[in-house]
């Protein structure tokens, strides 16, 4: 079947045909006609090639193609008719009828691109020729953009664009056809770079060769326009020295003779540029690559491709020595053979290409042309090694494909449009050309293709940074986005234009010239922000420039310009300063992004348990995306390409592009080795990614480098020397380390180079400056022009000639030793210095015509060693010269100025200062950060305060919680406190007065903004908030003043309030304002209507705003600043307390309320964290402390502190590791004035009862039951707190009873109290360490000159831990044989004793709580609250009528007095009424002292049962003990003295009661609990001491008249007591028998009975008394106790002073009794141990011992026996010494006297009898010193029975 393809030929053939026949030309319809036609003709011999074949892929597309082609060209042909066969033409393309497999495909397309860019036909009207033109673009669009396009010769790529840009510029042609031109244009350009990574670099021995064909002007345009020529001269350079083994060939005319240069191990074979046969210039081949001054290799590209391109160019492995296949011309056929080892090419001059092996297929084919070689005179080898011949009959010519050239040349003429000095260039050139490169750069990655690379590097930069001067917008806005382009994709290549692109754009913003349009600084910020976005663009900008010494600190300039921009001068909010604050917030929100992906992967990790690398693990350089894609693609193998053969075209050049690459894929298989760019590191840093301590270092040194730079410029020996101070230079000075420098540093002024260079001094110097250069391999005149660009060169004669020997000695040396001599070189060099000055100095050039080349020639004749210098060399000296100027630095302008910068600034790129550090985005956002938070927290600031825009404040807002974000993630606490600051300023709370508060705030959205994120913020980052907690106290205050807080946060615990809550915000009551009722009513009359109006309630907006306000706060929710305080970090909590307890009530700023809240806010912090409280609790204490301790006078926020201690201590006691501290703290109660702590009793004694009910089992200690029980007393009964812990006492301690020294000791060893306004727990109570022992301040001569008799006892009412806490001063001296507690008692609140006497209760009820070290305590507290409730608190109620007038005015600090009247003076009075609720309801207070009364009876008893099981159970528990000293006895005598005997004490004073039911029931309870059972345990001593402590002071008291009102209960109780006393008396009569001191014991029980017969005033007395007279005395007759076998009458001489003392009141009781009495023989004395002979331990009766009391006490004891008329046998006893009793007491040292509880010692009575001698008169009846008894009596009155051991203090009574 016939292909169908063959049919729409044939039609198209026909349609042609048939138009060409319509023409008028040919009409006539002759075969003749048609055949003599050739047009015609060839039509008709292609239908006959048709007719004869079935497939058209049978034919050469060539075949079909020519006749079409043939119309297309002719100059006859009228345009409709070149019009059809355009069409025709185009429909081939399309329908793909062309086979791109086909081998004469490549000729068909060169062909038909060919025809269409030459096609020409006769013009008609302007219109239809249009569209003839029209078709051509279609056509060529097609062409391009079909597959079959790839065949399409360099040349041919070149034509076509050439064809469109003369459409495009042709400005008579309509503008619809030069836009169909420009779209045309933009495909292809899109088209040929996508493809650019597929072809690839050829050596750069092709590109000459090639370039000349290529050449593209823009319409019509003379080749070489004027800018050009200002280049330098562009012919390669000839006769430079070789330093290759390559020999040099004589040059002749004409022919070329190609020799080798090696660099770096690869042969280059350098082919010059084709030069025109006229011209008499000699081609030179030896090129020396290494051109410092980067020499062009081509007339035709501009770019100087220097020694950095080829050294790339080398390292990516392009091996550019290529043998050339063999050419066809055959004068060229002796070519010289590659002298390269390293490439081992075997080659012959037989040569075939099939030969050439592998290592070709990276290389293009090279060949060597003369003037005539054509590019078509070689065939072609694909990369595959495929030969293409032609197989036209021509002379089978290869065609190569297109592939680089064309692409570099197009490129190069894009650059070459924008050029804005070249007068050619209209605007719609440069836009075209602009809008042309924006395509290319999307489309292609420029930079991995060198030679654009060179020529972006260069022309591009320059060329748009020119335009960016342009005052036309939109070639302003294009060069903006090309130079977008250029440094997104391409900066790490143009470190240093980069820099001057950033600071031009930085100019534009900042410039004030008027004339400057607003747009542009608009868009100019917009490209900064645009630039920014890039990821780690601004990383790399502060690694690369801020970190580089000799660049500006872009980061830093920029980050100011920024934040200063962004401050709107006029307070207008322009887009400006919203770009500029867009552009720092970029930095932070990328910054923000990777710390939320860090903190992200963090909890992923967690999550999965799993470590993987982090996301941040990037590599370290951004590979460029098509790196690896470096497809060698000029030509495509058959099989490829059918792959492509699809119907119609893709619509896009891109499209068709990646079509092309798919089609390719398999050819890139293995021929591309993965060649990976390796990043160059900086010299300056360590590695790749530099450390911040490096940074940091490099910084400083900039600093100082800047510093010492400025100092040379005005004076070079100052800097060095600075630089050298600063070790930055070495000393001594280091010739190539300042070379170095001075080469380096582009800030130096050039002038002082020069000046410093030359100088004669420096002669080293300058040797080692001129080996900074390297001039290998460049001609003189260059290595020169390089040379004077690094200094200015002195206008001095010798300073010149110094300059210029150092200059020429080293190129010689570089370039070895051409040219005769030394001389010879120096005058060459003085000759081109003189002919620049000649060609370019204006003042030369007006008197005289410019050198020409003859007179430079003639001028050197003969100065070579006698010779002349090669004359070509001269020739291109001098057009060198002529053609470029070499500029001097410093004295430039304008244009030649720029010029010379601009080459100051590819220089520096070209050294290892060019080199960029790409890095992974998201590093070193740590300083950045830091460099950027302040300039925009202060532009977000601003923009917040000035902004009305819902959005803009949104963006603000958003801005600040990023840095929140970012100061949180790096533990940046000052960025946050300063975010904080800045935010409470905006919430309106710190500035607005107390009343105006809750409207302002609540009309106010921003500030409602602003609270929510402070809040916000606090609640999430509050872990490093440090400074910023005070300002969000404030803030929390003025809402509370406000009353704008929860209710939750204003209410606060409380103990006495029955809803056991109370308010912080007290309302006012009327009493307490500042003026009277009278007053008050006074002002209401004088008010007008309206204000009265305004008083009456605050307006609906009011209250809608203070609605709005409470709704806002609750958002807020600040109370979550309190609850979430536990998941702070430590110092942050730290600081959020320190903040707390700042505020303390002062004259200005905070009163009692104030203070109040915060502190109430503390506490609860506290108690959130109770888990780590230890680290907290000293500050917290502290400033409880400071606001009890310190109180003058009763207040709320004493309350509120005394309450909030005991909260904690509640909350806290269960927590083991605080538990002791918190209760030690509880003293800090103790400390304050006993006058403010009686008005707190109320709250402490409810207080203490919780703590106790919750807690008791936690207290552990001694010294911690010692706190509680001591403050029980002191609330309970109004005891005065220990004058040790008073901390007024310290002033006046003149009262001698404690030394300045044994203050300090009982706080601390040091005095840091006096100073420091507070004393901590451990100094108030460091002396609890010291218990036994006394202070060392108490001398012993204090204690022996004291006059009163120490005697040492253990069983003191007192517990240990008091003893530093002692009295204060000489209060009376207690006795203890009193039943009183001896302590003086103050008022007392009623409540507080009843619920203290609760506590006690509970403590005793459950015997758990009653503990070895509490028990004492417990009963000592007992028995002042014994005392304390006696006669229904008698003595509370006496001192209350003196004291305590309180006055009702509020105790608050007086704000100023603005305030004062702005701010309602709340008072506390309704807060004082509750100390003494008890003066209200006295009906009721006897009632209640009565309950207390019978309560403590009862505890008294409870305790006194239970003591002997409670003592003997601890001795078990603790029987593991005994080691350690700490032995609990469970004996008789310790169970006397530590609790049966207090006890009883207790209950006999209850027994002295007023009243009377408290009194009987108290003698009940002493009568059972004197003759319970477990007291018979007790030894004769104990019943003694019973007899002086209990029963005869309770008897002395009930002497005095108690109750007057009751005497008939007085009898009965006297009745009552007297008979207790005998009936004890009988029962222990037996052991009391053994004591010595009996008698006394005895006649003291007489002695009460006479006072107690005379005592009454009824018979009651009378008649009980000698019943139980008579009873004790026939007992004890029956005893035999009054018998004595010695004595003559056969009675002792007891009988006799029984008598004698009876007789006093009761004569006739002796007859009644013993009338019928006659003594027979005596009666056997009580049995007595078997020790008579042992000496008396006399009894001491005890006593406290006090330091005072010593004196007497020695008087006693050693003077009174001798004083006696004999000195006793018994006291004489073993030791033969008076003093033995004293001393077997062991009471000698005085020291030793254990300074326990101290009371005032034994006050000894006379008795109303003669054995008396030297006693001091005394008030009380009680027993006497026994010693005196024994020493007046003659004879021993009873041998003892005592145990022979000395008694030690603690076993005596």
């Amino acid at each position: 079947m016939v292909d169908k393809n063959i049919y729409i030929v044939q039609g198209e053939i026909n349609t042609v045909v048939g138009a060409i026949k319509r023409n008028a030309r040919w009409n006539t319809h002759t075969h003749l006609d048609e055949e003599r036609d050739p047009l015609l003709h060839s039509f008709s011999l292609l239908k006959e090639v048709l007719n004869n074949i079935i497939e058209l892929s049978e034919i050469e597309p060539n075949v079909f193609l020519r006749p079409f082609l043939e119309v297309i060209r002719s100059e006859d042909t009228t345009g409709p008719i070149t019009g059809l066969a355009l069409t025709s033409v185009n429909k081939f393309l399309s329908y793909a009828l062309i086979d791109p497999s086909h081998e004469g495909t490549a000729e068909g397309m060169e062909n038909m691109a060919d025809a269409v860019t030459h096609a020409r036909f006769v013009g008609t009207d302007p219109a239809s020729d249009e569209v003839v033109l029209m078709k051509i673009l279609q056509v060529l669009r097609t062409l391009l953009l079909t597959p079959v396009g790839a065949h399409l010769t360099n040349e041919s790529v070149c034509e076509i664009m050439q064809s469109c840009f003369r459409i495009c510029f042709e400005m008579r042609l309509s503008e619809l056809l030069r836009k169909s031109a420009e779209h045309t244009l933009v495909d292809m350009v899109q088209l040929l770079f996508t493809r650019l990574p597929h072809f690839k670099e050829e050596p750069k021995s092709y590109v000459g060769a090639n370039m000349k064909k290529l050449k593209m002007r823009a319409g019509g345009m003379s080749d070489s326009s004027k800018w050009k020529k200002q280049k330098r001269s562009p012919r390669p350079p000839r006769h430079a020295t070789k330093v290759s083994p390559g020999t040099e060939q004589p040059a002749t005319n004409g022919t070329i003779m190609p020799s080798n240069i090696t660099v770096d191990g690869v042969t280059f074979i350098d082919a010059p540029s084709p030069i025109s046969s006229g011209s008499s210039e000699n081609t030179s081949s030896a090129v020396s690559p290494a051109t410092d001054s980067g020499l062009e290799l081509s007339s035709q590209t501009t770019s100087k491709e220097d020694l950095t391109d080829l050294d790339q160019v080398n390292s990516l492995g392009l091996s550019a020595a290529m043998p050339s296949s063999e050419p066809r011309a055959t004068e060229h056929s002796h070519q010289p053979e590659p002298q390269n080892e390293d490439l081992r090419v075997e080659k012959t001059q037989s040569a075939s290409v099939e030969s050439i092996p592998e290592v070709l297929e990276e290389c293009t084919s090279v060949a060597e042309h003369s003037d005539s070689a054509s590019v078509h005179d070689m065939d072609y080898v694909n990369p595959r090694g495929v030969r293409f011949t032609q197989s036209s009959q021509k002379e089978g010519i290869a065609l190569v494909p297109y592939g680089l050239p064309c692409i570099r040349e197009l490129f190069r003429f894009l650059i070459s449009l924008t050029n804005p000095h070249d007068r050619h260039n209209s605007e719609v050139m440069i836009h075209m050309g602009l809008q042309l490169l924006t395509v290319a750069l999307e489309s292609a990655l420029v930079a991995n293709c060198q030679s654009l690379l060179g020529l972006v590097k260069d022309e591009l930069c320059r060329h748009l940074f020119q335009l960016l001067n342009v005052e036309r917008l939109n070639l302003y806005a294009a060069s903006l986005r090309v130079c977008f382009l250029l440094f997104e994709s391409m900066r790490e290549h143009l470190k240093f234009q980069l820099e001057m692109y950033i600071k031009k754009l930085m100019e534009i913003i900042t410039v004030e010239n008027p004339k400057m349009p607003y747009e542009m600084k608009e868009m100019a910020l917009e490209a900064i922000v645009q630039l920014w976005r890039i990821p780690s663009f601004v990383t790399e900008l502060y690694i690369n420039y801020d970190c580089d010494y000799y660049c500006s600190n872009l980061f830093e300039d920029l980050t100011k310009l920024l934040s200063k921009n962004a401050f709107p001068v006029s307070g207008q909010l322009y887009t400006t300063h919203l770009l500029s604050l867009e552009a720092l917030l970029t930095v932070i929100d990328s910054t923000e992004a990777h710390c939320q992906a860090k903190v992200l992967s963090n909890i992923h990790q967690q999550e999965k348990e799993v470590v993987k690398p982090s996301t941040e693990t990037a590599s370290s350089t951004k590979e460029p995306s098509n790196n690896n894609e470096r497809v060698l693609n000029e030509g495509k193998s058959p099989s490829a390409v059918t792959e492509l053969s699809g119907a119609c075209p893709p619509t896009s050049g891109c499209l068709m592009a990646d079509q092309m690459k798919q089609g390719c894929q398999d050819l890139e298989g293995g021929s591309d080795a993965a060649e990976k760019n390796i990043p160059k590191k900086p010299t300056r840093f360590s590695g790749l990614m530099p450390r911040t301590q490096e940074l940091m270092e490099i910084k400083s040194k900039k600093k100082l480098l800047i510093t010492g730079t400025e100092q040379f410029n005005q004076k070079p020996r100052k800097g060095i020397q600075f630089l050298q101070e600063k070790n930055l230079l070495a000393i001594p000075m280091d010739n190539n380390e300042v070379a170095q420098w001075l080469r380096e540093n582009p800030r130096l002024d050039k002038k002082m180079i020069g000046e410093f260079v030359s100088d004669r001094k420096n002669i080293d110097l300058l040797e080692s400056f001129v080996g900074t250069f390297n001039f290998q391999g460049l001609r003189l005149d260059e290595a020169l022009r390089l040379y004077l660009e690094a200094f200015r060169l002195p206008g001095e004669a010798p300073v010149i000639q110094r300059l210029l020997e150092a200059f020429t000695e080293h190129w010689r040396k570089s370039n070895g030793s051409p040219f005769a001599n030394s001389d010879a070189c120096f005058a060459l060099a003085y000759a081109v210095i003189m002919l620049n000055t000649d060609q370019h100095n204006h003042n030369v050039r007006k008197q005289n015509v410019p050198m020409t080349l003859e007179e430079f020639r003639k001028n050197l004749k003969g100065v070579n060693g006698g010779k002349d210098f090669e004359q070509d060399i001269l020739e291109d000296m001098y057009h060198a010269i002529k053609n470029d100027e070499i500029v001097m630095p410093e004295e430039q302008t304008g244009l030649v100025k720029e010029n010379y910068i601009w080459n100051v600034l590819l220089h520096r790129g070209a050294t290892d200062e060019g080199i960029f550090l790409h890095l992974p985005p998201g590093s070193y956002d740590h300083d950045l950060f830091t460099m950027t938070w302040g300039p925009t927290i202060a532009a977000l600031s601003y923009v917040f305060d000035k902004s009305l825009d819902e959005t803009i404040i949104q963006k603000a807002i958003s801005g600040f919680r990023k840095c929140a974000m970012i100061s949180a993630h790096y533990g940046l606490s000052d960025v946050f406190d300063n975010l904080i600051i800045s935010l409470c300023k905006f919430t309106a709370l710190s500035s607005e007065s107390i009343e105006n508060l809750p409207s302002v705030f609540g009309s106010n959205p921003k500030a409602h903004i602003a609270a929510k994120t402070v809040f916000h913020l606090a609640h999430r980052h509050g872990d490093i908030l440090r400074e910023g907690w005070k300002n969000i106290m404030e803030a929390m205050l003025q809402l509370f003043r406000a009353e704008l807080l929860p209710k939750a946060m204003v209410e606060v615990e409380d103990f006495v309030d029955p809803n056991g809550k109370i308010s912080l915000q007290r309302e006012e009551t009327p009493s307490n304002r500042g003026e009277s009722t009278v007053l008050s009513f006074v002002s209401w009359l004088t008010l007008s209507g309206t204000e009265q109006s305004g008083m009456r309630g605050p307006s609906t907006e009011n209250q809608e705003a203070k609605r709005i306000a409470l709704e806002c706060i609750k958002q807020c929710d600040p109370e979550k600043l309190i609850t979430e305080s536990k998941f702070l970090q430590l110092e942050s909590l730290q600081e959020l307390m320190k903040a707390l307890i700042s505020v303390t009530p002062d004259e200005e700023t905070y009163d009692e309320e104030d203070a109040a809240f915060c502190l109430e806010m503390l506490l609860r912090i506290v108690l959130e964290n109770r888990d780590r409280v230890g680290c907290v609790w000293q500050a917290v204490r502290d400033h409880l402390y400071h606001l009890c301790v310190h109180a003058l006078e009763f207040c709320f926020l004493v309350e509120r502190a005394v309450v909030g201690l005991l909260r904690l201590a509640i909350r806290l006691l269960r927590r083991e590791e605080i538990s002791a501290q918190v209760l030690l703290s509880l003293r800090i109660l103790l400390m304050m004035k006993p006058s403010v702590l009686s008005r707190v009793s109320h709250q402490v004694a409810y207080g203490l009862h919780e703590l106790l009910k919750t807690n008791a089992a936690n207290i552990h200690s001694g010294d911690d039951w010692y706190t509680l029980f001591t403050l029980l007393e002191c609330i309970g009964s109004g005891v005065k707190p220990p004058p040790a812990l008073q901390v007024t006492a310290r002033a006046d301690n003149d009262t001698g009873a404690q030394s300045d020294s044994e203050i300090s000791l009982s706080y601390h060893p040091s005095d840091v109290s006096l100073d420091r306004g507070y004393t901590s727990d451990s100094e108030v109570y460091a002396d609890h360490s010291k218990q036994g022992k006394m202070h060392r301040s108490v001398t012993d001569m204090d204690v022996v000159n004291s006059g009163w008799l120490v005697v040492g006892k253990d069983d003191i009412d007192s517990p240990k831990p008091t003893a530093g806490l002692s009295r204060q001063g000489p209060s009376p001296l207690v006795n203890q044989y009193s039943l009183t507690v001896g302590l003086d008692l103050g008022p007392h609140d009623t409540k507080s004793l009843m619920k203290c006497v609760e506590s006690l209760s509970f403590i005793v009820r459950d015997a758990a709580h009653v503990t070895p070290e509490n028990f004492e305590l417990c009963v000592k507290t007992i028995r002042i609250f014994v005392e304390a409730s006696l006669n229904g608190g008698y003595k509370s109620q006496e001192k209350r009528v003196k004291s305590h007038k309180y006055d009702g005015k509020s105790n608050r600090f007086k704000k100023k007095p603005k305030e004062n009247s702005l701010r309602r003076s709340r008072a506390s009075s309704q807060h004082q009424s509750h100390a003494h609720s008890d003066e209200e309801d006295d009906e009721s207070v006897p009632a209640s002292y009565h309950t207390v009364s019978l309560q403590l009876l009862d505890l008294m008893h409870t305790l006194h049962t239970r003591a002997a099981t409670i003592y003997s159970s601890w001795a078990e528990e603790q029987h593991h003990l005994e080691a350690a000293g700490k032995k609990i006895d469970a004996d008789s005598q310790t169970l006397w003295s530590n609790c049966w005997c207090p006890l009883l004490q207790g209950i006999a004073w209850l027994c002295c009661d007023a009243r009377r039911q408290v009194r009987m029931q108290a003698l009940t309870y002493l009568q059972r609990a004197l003759l319970v059972h477990d007291l018979q345990a007790l030894d004769a001593l104990e019943w003694e001491s019973c007899f002086n402590k209990v029963l005869f002071p309770l008897l002395t008291k009930l002497l005095e008249n108690i109750s007057p009102a009751d005497v008939g209960g007085m009898e009965e109780t006297r009745m009552r007591a007297s008979t207790l006393l005998s009936k004890v008396f009988l029962q222990h009569l037996s052991p009391l028998l053994s004591l010595t001191t009996f008698a006394a014991l005895w006649l003291t029980i007489l002695d009460f009975m006479d006072k107690y017969m005379h005592a009454g005033s009824s018979d009651l007395l009378p008649e009980a008394i000698p019943e139980s007279l008579k009873n004790m005395l026939l007992v004890m007759d029956t005893a035999g106790i009054f018998h004595s076998a010695d004595s003559r009458t056969g009675y002792s001489d007891l009988w006799e002073i029984t008598w004698e003392r009876i007789d006093c009141f009761l004569p006739r009781l002796r007859d009644e009794l013993f009338k019928q009495t006659v003594i027979q023989e005596p009666v056997p004395s009580v049995p007595t141990e078997p020790h008579p002979q042992k000496p008396v331990t006399p009894v001491l009766p005890a006593s406290a011992a006090h330091p005072a009391s010593s004196e007497k006490a020695s008087d006693l004891g050693a003077s009174d026996p001798e004083r006696a008329p004999g000195p006793s046998p018994a006291i004489r006893g073993a030791s033969g010494s008076p003093l033995s009793a004293m001393t077997s007491v062991k009471m000698s040292p005085v020291t030793d006297v254990p300074p326990h509880m101290v009371q005032s010692p034994l006050i000894l009575q006379p008795l109303a009898s003669p054995l008396q001698v030297g006693v001091p008169p005394m008030t009380l009846p009680i027993i006497l010193n026994p010693a005196l008894i024994e020493a007046t009596s003659p004879v021993p009155l009873l041998a003892t029975a005592r145990p022979t051991d000395p008694m030690t203090t603690s076993e005596v009574n």
